[in-house]
């Protein structure tokens, strides 16, 4: 019994002491996918003193240590330099000895993918694609007597109303008319509800309302919103544009906004309430150029709203397009944000990168950011409402957005990867699709 546990303490210490080593860290940390966008180049290093084979599945899409061949030596305690030569994919095998199997990876090659960074204040309209439940009220159906048909019926807060009586609603001015039309008639009316993502219908009987002589529901409900946001990014060749970074979701009930139409235009920054421990600060702004629209919205995402947009709005700190990076290129480290915090100017202010999260699927909270500029934290004292969709710069590439403040640390927050903005743009998908037919 003994020797047996002294075996086992001895292999369990063998095994921390292979955890630890540089070749097996080196080992762990080497990717398994390696994706690149066309012209681009990756350095790799294994760090061990040892020789492979290295076969390339296809070596017309990459070379490897300024070789395009299918199969040959290579020094692992060497860095491995590879270069993209068109779009496609490809495998690379590493053999040790060139016989042991050791290591496989995924070579994805794209088309070049650049956008101009935003950074401009702009006014957010929003129509959603019906009219939502924000509320119930009681009717009065005489003195003594006050329900609400809308509860009794379990219509919900975050119901979108869609249709009335199979007829499509979207403007609560609507709705009146066609309940006190039933109402006199006597009739009950069907609502047809979008409830998490799912179609209800329900059926219900307008109360008349004695103190304001009308047919009633018992429902609040609103179809609009408004705000104020930051443009992250906008593609000169698709005229295509993303910004905010997270969802529009109504100030009632929580709820995402489902987009029936919506606009984007010019916005001035009037003010800045400053952000502090347990409260955040906002922008205060007005709308600009009489409210010139920019750009149209077709999508409310968890990365923020998507449109088409003719031109780049004025006042940006550059019209020039940038590349942008995967997640795995982001470093912990020096970076900028790009925003406005006086009238319409777009400025650059200094934060670091603290912490970067492994994403294999999309999620809004991809890095935490802390502003580091003296100059941004005297005039917001940190992250502020409104700066939302700031666009994120490093090393001369756009790596991602601004999206939430952290409430007890103003200084600090979270931002998105500009990889899932683009792909909610429908700017990646073209390029996935670009790559798909090239392949």
């Amino acid at each position: 019994m003994f020797v047996k546990r002294l075996i086992g303490l001895l292999l369990v210490f063998f095994i921390c002491i292979i955890g630890l080593s540089a070749p097996f860290q080196s080992y762990a940390s080497f990717p398994t996918e390696l994706r690149l966008f066309s012209g681009q180049g990756k350095q790799l290093d294994f760090i061990m003193p040892v020789h492979a084979q290295l076969t390339v599945k296809d070596p017309n899409v990459i070379t490897v240590n300024g070789q395009s061949k299918p199969s040959f030596q290579l020094d692992l305690n060497q860095p491995i330099s590879i270069q993209s030569n068109e779009i496609g994919h490809t495998e690379l095998q590493l053999k040790l000895f060139g016989k042991i199997p050791f290591k496989k990876v995924r070579v994805n090659i794209m088309p070049d993918l650049k956008v101009i960074p935003g950074g401009q204040t702009i006014g957010v309209k929003l129509k959603s694609d019906g009219v939502l439940v924000v509320g119930h009220h009681l009717v009065a159906a005489s003195d003594d007597n006050k329900i609400s048909p809308g509860e009794k019926a379990k219509v919900k807060l975050g119901d979108l109303i869609t249709k009335i009586n199979k007829q499509k609603i979207t403007e609560v001015s609507k709705v009146s008319d066609v309940v006190n039309e039933a109402g006199e008639k006597g009739k009950a009316i069907n609502l047809t509800l979008l409830r998490d993502g799912k179609e209800v219908k329900v059926k219900l009987k307008p109360v008349f309302d004695v103190e304001d002589n009308k047919y009633r529901l018992g429902l609040y409900i609103r179809d609009s919103a408004a705000g104020v946001g930051t443009l992250t990014f906008y593609s000169s060749d698709l005229k295509k544009y993303g910004a905010l970074g997270h969802t529009i979701t109504d100030m009632d009930t929580n709820t995402p906004i489902v987009v029936g139409k919506g606009e984007i235009v010019h916005s001035k920054v009037t003010s800045i309430s400053k952000s502090k421990n347990g409260t955040p600060g906002e922008k205060r702004a007005i709308l600009s150029n009489q409210g010139k629209v920019l750009g149209n919205i077709t999508k409310n995402t968890p990365f923020g709203i998507f449109g088409n947009m003719d031109k780049l709005p004025d006042h940006g700190i550059m019209n020039k397009a940038l590349p942008v990076a995967f997640s795995e290129e982001i470093k912990q480290g020096p970076a900028q944000i790009l925003t406005v915090v006086d009238g319409q100017k777009v400025e650059a202010f200094d934060i670091e990168i603290k912490h970067i999260a492994e994403q294999n699927a999309p999620a809004t909270k991809g890095m935490i950011i802390k502003i580091t500029d003296q100059r941004l934290i005297e005039k917001t004292g940190g992250i502020v409402q409104g700066m939302s969709g700031s666009p994120i710069i490093q090393d001369g590439k756009i790596i991602g957005a601004v999206t939430h403040v952290f409430v007890n640390d103003p200084t600090s927050g979270y931002g998105c990867f500009i990889e899932w903005m683009l792909k909610d743009a429908d700017i990646m998908e073209n390029v996935n699709n670009s790559e798909e037919t090239a392949a």
